[in-house]
C-alpha cells in the first residue's frame, strides 16, 4: 500500500506532516493543468510524498523548503508523464479529450481520497483549467507545458522551472514564450459567465427540438465537436467540423426515451450533463466566444466522469 502524505514508512509521527499535507492542494493544482486528468494527477502526488517518506529522515530534515522539493518531483513526475502519454494517446481509441472536472455541487462523494477536505477544493475552478485552455496545452511538447504552466499560471520564476525541466532558464524562458504564443493565438474574448449559460441553455432546447436551424445559428460557422469514448462507449470517430455537419450530427442521433440534460459547471465554464434513468452518460464542455459556439466536447469514456458519479 502506498503510503498516505502524512505517513512516514516508519510509523513515527512526522513534525511536518502538517506542513506537508498542506502542500497537497497545490501540487494537485499543478499535475492537473500540466496533465489534463485528475486521476494522473493524483497518482503524481502520491508518488511525489511516497518519494519524500522513501527517503531517510535524516534527509528530509535536511532539505531547506520541503514545499519546494515537492513542486520538483511532482513537476519531473508530470514531465515524465507527459513523454510517455503522447505514445499511449497514439494508442488511444479515438479522440482523447481531458478528463472533465465538475463544481463543488456536482462533485461525488469519495472521488479523491482526502475525506477531511472538500473534494472540489483540491482544483481551482479558474479559466486555467477550462476545456479550452486544456486543449491548447495538448498541443504543446511536454517541456513548453510545464515550463508554461509553472512559470504563467503559478509564477514559479524560471530558474526553478530550469531544475524541474533540465534546461537553462534561458531555455525555459524561450519555451514558456512559445507557449504563450499558442494561448494568446486561441484564446477568444470571454462573455459574461450568464451570457455563456443562456447559449448553452439555448443549445440544450434546441438539440432536444431537433431544430436543426436552431442549432446552425448558435454555432460558429467554424465550429467543430469532438467526441471521447475511449473505445469503451461509442462516440464520433474524428472531429465534427462546419456548423451544419455539426447540427445534423446532433439532430441525426437517437435520444433514447428517459434521457435528460442537466446544467452544470464543466472545468469552472457552463456545460451540461447528459443522464439515462438517473445514470451518469456523458458530460459536454464549450468553447462560446460571441454568443456563437466554437467547439463542442463530450466526454463517454466511463473512467474519466468517476468524479461525477456516486456510488
Amino acid at each position: 500500500m502506498t503510503p498516505s502524505p502524512t505517513a512516514p514508512q516508519d510509523g513515527r509521527l512526522d513534525p511536518m506532516a502538517g506542513a506537508l499535507a498542506g502542500e497537497r492542494r497545490r501540487l494537485i493544482n499543478i499535475a492537473y493543468r500540466m496533465l489534463g486528468s485528475l486521476a494522473e494527477a493524483e497518482d503524481v502526488v502520491q508518488e511525489t510524498y511516497a518519494r519524500w517518506y522513501a527517503m531517510p529522515r535524516q534527509r528530509r530534515e535536511a532539505v531547506a523548503s520541503p514545499g519546494a522539493w515537492l513542486t520538483k518531483v511532482a513537476g519531473r513526475i508530470c514531465l515524465d508523464v507527459l513523454r510517455s502519454a503522447r505514445a499511449r494517446r497514439e494508442q488511444y481509441v479515438g479522440e482523447w479529450v481531458p478528463e472533465p472536472l465538475p463544481s463543488r455541487t456536482e462533485w461525488a462523494t469519495g472521488a479523491l481520497d482526502d475525506s477531511t477536505t472538500d473534494p472540489a477544493d483540491h482544483v481551482t475552478l479558474d479559466e486555467s483549467v477550462s476545456m479550452a485552455f486544456l486543449v491548447v496545452l495538448e498541443a504543446m511538447t511536454p517541456a513548453e507545458r510545464v515550463a508554461f504552466v509553472l512559470h504563467d499560471v503559478f509564477r514559479y520564476p524560471f530558474s526553478e522551472v530550469a531544475d524541474i525541466v533540465g534546461r537553462t532558464p534561458a531555455a525555459c524562458r524561450q519555451l514558456a514564450s512559445s507557449a504563450r504564443r499558442r494561448v494568446e493565438a486561441a484564446r477568444a474574448p470571454l462573455s459574461p459567465t450568464a451570457q455563456r449559460a443562456r447559449v448553452v441553455r439555448d443549445f440544450t432546447l434546441a438539440w432536444q427540438a431537433r431544430d436543426i436551424n436552431a442549432l446552425i445559428g448558435l454555432l460558429d460557422p467554424d465550429a467543430t465537436a469532438v467526441g471521447d469514448g475511449g473505445g469503451l462507449v461509442t462516440a464520433m470517430a474524428r472531429p465534427i467540423e462546419g456548423a451544419e455537419q455539426v447540427a445534423r450530427f446532433l439532430v441525426g442521433r437517437t435520444l433514447p426515451d428517459g434521457l435528460t440534460f442537466r446544467e452544470c459547471a464543466v472545468n469552472g465554464q457552463p456545460g451540461l450533463t447528459a443522464h439515462l434513468d438517473g445514470a451518469l452518460l456523458s458530460v459536454y464542455a464549450f468553447d462560446i466566444a460571441d454568443d456563437r459556439i466554437r467547439r463542442v466536447w463530450a466526454v463517454l469514456n466511463p473512467e474519466k466522469l468517476r468524479p461525477w458519479t456516486r456510488d
